[in-house]
């Protein structure tokens, strides 16, 4: 990459924020943009820093992760918005995903995850780490029984493309595979959401695993 992915990190906690600076220091093609402690001082770090990549905690003092993700997006909508999130924050994960957000990690992230979830998301993917897939799946669980995948009536492209996508691959990465562009790749994407009546790439991926449409 020419030029690095500038990223700001929003966090309430110094040490955490401090732990986080450490990991990302590790990777050489980032730059730590700036760093806040809430939301309000993320939106109004944004009037004079440039970022590509906001890693931000949803829980926070004056301006939440869900408020803040909304307003930045509409003010930057080329940010990109990964949420840090910690065990028992289920019921933000959805207003998150609505908000705009691009990806969730868990706040015990390893250098080999962040570095994954950097370069997915940079690149027009989403990512999330597995953990949260345990969300989802409780989710469809308490809905009927979904269709299986011969009332899909699902092509083979679109098997491809979701087997793909819940391997962690990016659109770009999908699209490399398969020797497709891009925009076909979010075409085929958009006839999976409507074909399985899901809202985003993760439920569609939780959707896909619990009803062994993929192989993991």
């Amino acid at each position: 990459m020419k030029d690095k992915i500038k990223v700001i990190i929003v966090d309430d906690h110094e040490i955490f924020r401090n732990g986080l600076k450490m990991v990302l220091g590790k990777l050489s093609y980032v730059e730590v943009a700036g760093e806040a402690n809430d939301g309000k001082a993320l939106i109004d770090m944004l009037e004079k820093t440039r970022a590509d990549i906001i890693l931000l905690d949803i829980e926070m003092p004056e301006l939440n992760g869900i408020e803040a993700t909304k307003i930045a997006l509409k003010k930057h909508p080329g940010l990109k918005i990964i949420a840090l999130t910690m065990f028992g924050e289920d019921e933000y994960i959805q207003s998150m995903l609505d908000a705009g957000a691009k990806g969730f990690l868990m706040k015990n992230i390893n250098k080999e995850t962040l570095d994954k979830a950097i370069q997915t998301v940079y690149n027009g993917g989403n990512y999330y780490s597995e953990e949260l897939f345990d969300f989802f799946t409780k989710q469809f669980s308490k809905e009927k029984e979904v269709s299986k995948e011969d009332k899909l009536n699902l092509t083979r492209r679109e098997k491809e493309i979701l087997q793909l996508l819940c391997e962690g691959l990016s659109n770009k990465e999908i699209a490399e595979a398969l020797f497709i562009s891009e925009r076909t790749v979010l075409g085929h994407k958009t006839n999976l959401l409507t074909k399985t009546n899901t809202k985003n790439s993760l439920s569609l991926m939780a959707y896909a695993i619990k009803n062994k449409l993929v192989v993991l």
